[in-house]
């Protein structure tokens, strides 16, 4: 005997068209029938475009977060007997933080259970900049997972398919129908992972500026309180920091070279805007977690980070002291005239990196992990005629020219008081209790 449904996709795709805020069991029903078959693809397409125009309430984005949430299983780290704090980036060029954060917090006693993925288009994955590491591998089973926050206190690894898997597929839909930029659908999507995980703290990473998905400041702050809210609402103590992707961070965009620059931070070293980025993050982790006055300088400083991170990559099969690849051919870019850079779009960057290999177009391409962009001078920087700004590596030659093409004027070199075009200072604003 066939099964009689409560509702009916075309009346809800007609509801919010016309602007009519969803019930709790119309939006519990429509995420349930959807991860079960029974609402289309195309139905589903046509919601997400009535969520893009129309938006939805705190109350709805609520509602499709644990609608999402029930999809699949949800972890609990209680067991462990420590507090869990975890970070979610929405991406950059050259964006590692990841890497020197998970073990710094991690020293403190504070389990970081990191589940990561692989990056799509010209962000690059936390995994695939891993898996640049020989041996390490990213598919642990719950009970890796949980050894390794036990005896090591932070793990970063692939997020099983059991967690939100309604999101899954919904993030799949909407990379296709245009609806990516849809606030709701962004908050929820990263939000039913996070909660899911089982995490006890959070802290957002929401990026602004040219090579951040929103460009724009007063989207990432509206994107970011919505996903405070999500996150108090659920119970897991929750804040963001708004910080600015006008320029790549760091000097390195691709993976076996951003793994480098990680190490380096690890070592006390590192540029300043990466060391800068990952002590303000792990000061908001350890604080929500109950630690407001941790030494996390002295910690990247004496050695104990890397202590950590040395253990986390051992306990995943890899080698921390292995080679890690490099390119097979290089092409270096010249500054044309004395002066001072005044300006590095981190989008053209961004892309010039993956087409050089160090993305993916498809999610079944390999990416080439030696691939990438290193920087030799960042706005601000005094250049000199024939000096060295940027490398290009790739093991295809070919691949240069259209790499060049990206970066086609998205840099400039000015005077001496000249403004510098970089969106303003690292961190631009924090949003939570």
């Amino acid at each position: 005997m066939s099964t009689v449904e409560p509702f009916d996709a075309v009346d809800l795709i007609r509801a919010k068209r016309d602007s009519r805020e969803l019930e709790t069991p119309e939006i519990d029903w429509l995420v349930d029938a959807y991860t079960r078959g029974y609402v289309a693809d195309e139905q589903m397409s046509a919601m997400t475009m009535a969520i893009f125009l129309n938006g939805m309430t705190r109350r709805e984005i609520r509602d499709l977060t644990m609608a999402m949430i029930a999809s699949g299983e949800r972890m609990d780290f209680s067991g462990l007997g420590k507090p869990t704090s975890d970070k979610h980036s929405t991406g950059g060029v050259g964006d590692k933080i990841t890497l020197p954060l998970m073990p710094l917090v991690a020293t403190f006693g504070v389990a970081v259970p990191q589940l990561s993925g692989r990056g799509l288009g010209h962000t690059g994955g936390t995994l695939d900049k891993l898996e640049s590491i020989p041996g390490w591998r990213a598919d642990l089973t719950n009970d890796e997972m949980f050894a390794q926050l036990r005896d090591v206190g932070g793990v970063i690894c692939a997020a099983g398919a059991g967690l939100a898997p309604a999101d899954k597929k919904l993030y799949a839909l909407r990379d296709i129908t245009g609806t990516v930029e849809a606030i709701p659908l962004i908050a929820s999507s990263i939000m039913s992972k996070k909660i899911a995980e089982g995490t006890g703290a959070l802290v957002l990473d929401v990026k602004f500026g040219s090579g951040a998905f929103l460009t724009d400041i007063e989207r990432s702050r509206e994107l970011a309180r919505t996903m405070v809210e999500l996150g108090e609402d659920a119970g897991v103590a929750t804040s963001a920091l708004i910080t600015n992707m006008n320029v790549p961070l760091g000097l390195t965009i691709g993976n076996a070279n951003e793994v480098r620059e990680s190490v380096e931070v690890l070592a006390g070293g590192g540029p300043s805007d990466v060391r800068a980025l990952t002590v303000a993050l792990a000061r908001e982790m350890l604080a929500l977690a109950g630690q407001p006055d941790a030494d996390v300088e002295g910690a990247l400083d004496d050695g104990r980070a890397m202590d950590t991170w040395r253990r986390a990559i051992r306990a995943q099969g890899g080698d921390p002291d292995a080679a890690l690849p490099v390119a097979r051919e290089q092409h270096v870019v010249t500054a044309e005239r004395d002066g001072v850079l005044v300006e590095q779009q981190a989008l053209p960057f961004g892309i010039a990196a993956w087409r050089l290999g160090a993305g993916r177009a498809r999610k079944q391409d390999p990416v080439q992990h030696a691939a990438g962009i290193e920087l030799h001078a960042k706005p601000g920087d005094t250049v000199r005629a024939g000096e060295p700004l940027f490398t290009l590596h790739a093991d295809e030659p070919a691949r240069f020219s259209r790499a060049l093409e990206a970066v086609e004027g998205a840099w400039r070199i000015g005077d001496a008081g000249d403004p510098i075009n970089d969106g303003g200072p690292l961190i631009a604003d924090r949003i939570g209790r």
